[in-house]
């Protein structure tokens, strides 16, 4: 239950900071609610992971196809030096969800960490 918890507030929270901060603020919300909601570091990193997946590939699909997919075409010559709007979108969508997963995997060590120091 809490792997859906973590995943939703994930989800909703990233969406909101991308709103206002840059985009590397979705390891902020990650990490913040690894802190908040603690699981094993598998899990944590799975939930983040798989949350920002979602959003990014949801928000990414929905912009390129919003307008045609004329920028997606155009960046994926510049950077794949072929004509592929999806795997621009797939790469994307992998950077923020690694970024995701490994702020959420930190915060669960950090938590590992800080309870086991008192044993």
């Amino acid at each position: 239950m809490k792997f859906f918890v973590a995943l939703i507030l994930v989800v909703l929270f990233s969406f909101l900071a991308g709103l206002y901060f840059p985009w590397w603020s979705i390891a902020i919300v990650a990490f913040i609610l690894s802190l908040l909601i603690p699981q094993k570091p598998w899990v944590s990193f799975l939930s983040g992971f798989l949350a920002l997946f979602l959003l990014w590939g949801f928000l990414s699909v929905w912009i390129s196809v919003s307008n045609g997919h004329i920028l997606a075409h155009r960046v994926s010559l510049l950077i794949f030096k072929t004509d592929s709007p999806f795997l621009l979108i797939l790469v994307t969508t992998l950077i923020g969800a690694l970024v995701a997963g490994f702020a959420a995997l930190s915060a669960s060590y950090i938590h590992e960490i800080r309870n086991n120091s008192g044993n």
